[in-house]
């Protein structure tokens, strides 16, 4: 008895709302489980603005892994900034949240593809449910901001 109590306020006190969340939307009145939107904006390409909606659920021990994601350019993306992000294949971590007191995590990836000159955000979970690892992806084109080259230089 003194077990489930313990892991109902555990998981109950990791539950809470972060800075950036902007959306909390009741999938029902006999669930605990919120659609919750967060919004990102990329730590180095500032002009990018992300929002990430992903189910919690209040009282269990881990969040369902599904997440979509949506990005869109709000404001200047330069090249100083492109210049600083990582090109590779895999890009790089600009987000992570945990979604289970079992080490389970949403991650945002940022990659950069240099043929369309568009910056891609992956969302996606780091373990496996349902027999396949959830994810949900977003580009946003350099076309038309001061990042944008006329005859990119291959890398």
């Amino acid at each position: 008895m003194y077990k489930i109590l313990f892991a109902l306020c555990l998981s109950s006190s990791l539950v809470a709302c972060s800075d950036n969340e902007v959306g909390d939307v009741s999938l029902g009145l006999f669930t605990t489980k919120d659609i919750t939107i967060n919004t990102l904006v990329d730590p180095i390409v500032t002009g990018v603005t992300c929002h990430v909606a992903s189910i919690e659920a209040g009282l269990d021990f881990s969040d369902p892994s599904d997440s979509a994601i949506a990005c869109r350019q709000t404001g200047d993306i330069t090249a100083a900034m492109i210049e600083q992000i990582d090109k590779s294949k895999s890009g790089e971590v600009v987000f992570k949240k945990s979604k289970s007191v079992f080490f389970k995590n949403m991650k945002v990836r940022r990659i950069y593809d240099h043929n369309s000159q568009t910056l891609l955000y992956l969302s996606y979970s780091t373990k496996e449910s349902s027999g396949s690892y959830k994810h949900s992806l977003s580009t946003v084109p350099l076309w038309g901001t001061q990042a944008y080259q006329v005859n990119p230089v291959t890398p």
